[in-house]
């Protein structure tokens, strides 16, 4: 899943059955290949150390050896934080998501996305959930890392322009 500042869900892979680590399922999804092929899209993805780093999808570094780079991790863990509350809250509105679909395969990736399409539904229509729009960051921050389109590069140009 892909979500926002505001715990919507912007993307959902839901076809994977059983145990499959989570870079693997983005790394065949669309909104991957999308990101691959194609330029024009605006902004970064958050991901854990199990992802790789890419031009797009900023990863923690694994070993933090300046001070910028502490200040860009704990950043990315503040940040990060929003999709592990969006699984939070879906399972406290859907209660079938977190005591176990006793379906099969097919019908619980239905079932997630119809889910994941009601939360959606439920977000904008403010039930349950207040978010508070101060803390959504509505500003167009623009950079120039250069010709290099090498995550690791580019996580470099972030941290030194944003943390140093």
């Amino acid at each position: 899943m892909i979500c926002d500042a505001k715990y919507r869900i912007l993307n959902c892979v839901a076809k994977w059955p059983g145990s499959v680590h989570d870079s693997r399922i983005f790394r065949d999804s669309r909104i991957s290949v999308a990101f691959d092929n194609d330029r024009q899209y605006k902004g970064f993805l958050l991901g854990d150390s199990g992802y790789p780093c890419k031009p797009y999808l900023m990863t923690p570094y694994p070993v933090p050896s300046t001070p910028a780079e502490v200040k860009f991790n704990n950043c990315h863990a503040k940040t990060r934080v929003l999709i592990e509350q969006t699984f939070g809250i879906l399972k406290k509105r859907f209660s079938c998501l977190s005591t176990g679909l006793r379906t099969t395969p097919d019908k619980a990736c239905s079932i997630t996305l119809a889910c994941a399409v009601l939360h959606n539904i439920g977000i904008e229509r403010n039930d349950i959930l207040d978010v508070d729009e101060l803390f959504v960051n509505q500003e167009d921050v623009s950079f120039d890392v250069g010709d290099q389109r090498d995550g690791k590069h580019v996580r470099d140009y972030i941290c030194q322009a944003f943390f140093s």
